[in-house]
């Protein structure tokens, strides 16, 4: 039997089986089709959800010296320290909703000291260039990164992990991530850009400018690692290379925010396989988020109005996934009664 033969029988025979839980047909909505998928992922009738991570790269821009957000680029800093502390929005809801919290920092322009099992270093530079005058990593240092995420990924799926969620930190990456849904979607860069951390109307027409230029001079590229290159940070070449190695290990992957979800665009381009991966935990608040999720033909489990990024959709919407599982697994069929 084929692959592709074995997937399409497993499919019809998990369908039957959610079909004959005691419940009406199809009565479980989003549910069903969720546990579906994450049975075909696994390739499973009786898919398991295994010590869930979540990994949040950090990396400062150097963009943000152009003002493109509504906070200093040193707020980098401070965020990675609350995360490491277990103070930051992300830390409450990995530990609300049993997930393992993994802080990586690929890119921040400072030094930490701490030494805790919730935190390791692959720096790679001390954030990115300021792509309006210069590409904003060479092609080693994307590479580098990319490399940091496979590494982290292959690490927790040593210690039995089989589900993987992605976060970032960086005051500046808005930018970048929509200047990434630009040149990937061909969307207009107006309908990419939003007002990230909470700028003015002011700050967001200076945010449109400087990225408009910044577009301009790299039109000529059309290689996603190029561009990649080029546009974006080192935390978001870490969750390309994350979103890689999640897909070639066969893992389940929470889709954050904006952030994320440029990423994954990234690693879409570079293997379209990602996608089936993938489950989208959230429709930022975030200008062009949604148009991302359209161009994926993705549809999200909440709708919260979130614009924090962190990772925090993801840790928010895992207690679906956990009860969709819960559901293909533990409740009973109409045959038992």
């Amino acid at each position: 039997m084929t692959l592709t033969s074995s997937l399409i029988t497993l499919e019809t025979t998990v369908r039957q089986r959610i079909d004959h839980k005691t419940k009406p047909l199809g009565a479980l909505g989003r549910l069903e089709e969720l546990a579906l998928q994450i049975a075909l992922i696994q390739r499973t009738e009786t898919p398991a959800l295994s010590n869930p991570h979540l990994l949040v790269f950090a990396g400062d821009h150097g963009l943000a010296a152009e003002g493109v957000s509504a906070y200093p680029a040193d707020i980098t800093y401070s965020m990675v320290r609350n995360f490491i502390a277990g103070g930051a929005a992300i830390n409450v809801f990995c530990r609300q909703n049993g997930l393992n919290l993994l802080v990586c920092d690929v890119g921040v322009n400072g030094s930490f000291e701490e030494n805790t099992d919730n935190f390791v270093k692959y720096k790679i530079r001390p954030g990115t260039r300021n792509m309006r005058y210069e590409a904003a990593m060479t092609p080693d240092e994307c590479e580098a990164a990319i490399d940091a995420g496979k590494t982290l990924v292959n690490g927790v799926q040593y210690r039995d992990c089989n589900v993987i969620g992605f976060g970032e930190m960086g005051i500046g990456n808005t930018a970048s991530a929509a200047l990434l849904m630009h040149r990937l979607t061909n969307l207009p860069l107006e309908q990419c850009v939003g007002r990230g951390t909470g700028l003015t109307d002011s700050g967001l027409a200076h945010k449109r400018s400087i990225l408009r230029e910044v577009a301009d001079q790299y039109v000529q590229l059309t290689d996603p690692m190029a561009i990649l290159t080029a546009m974006g940070g080192l935390e978001i070449a870490a969750i390309v290379g994350g979103l890689l190695q999640a897909t070639e290990n066969g893992m389940l992957i929470l889709i954050d925010g904006f952030i994320a979800t440029a990423a994954l665009l990234v690693a879409h381009a570079l293997n379209p396989a990602v996608r089936q991966h993938c489950i989208f935990c959230h429709q930022s608040d975030e200008t062009g988020h949604q148009l991302m999720l359209n161009f994926l033909n993705a549809q999200p489990l909440l709708t919260l109005n979130l614009r924090l990024g962190e990772g925090t959709g993801c840790a928010l919407a895992y207690p679906i996934v956990q009860a969709a599982v819960g559901m293909l697994n533990e409740m009973a069929t109409m045959d038992s009664l």
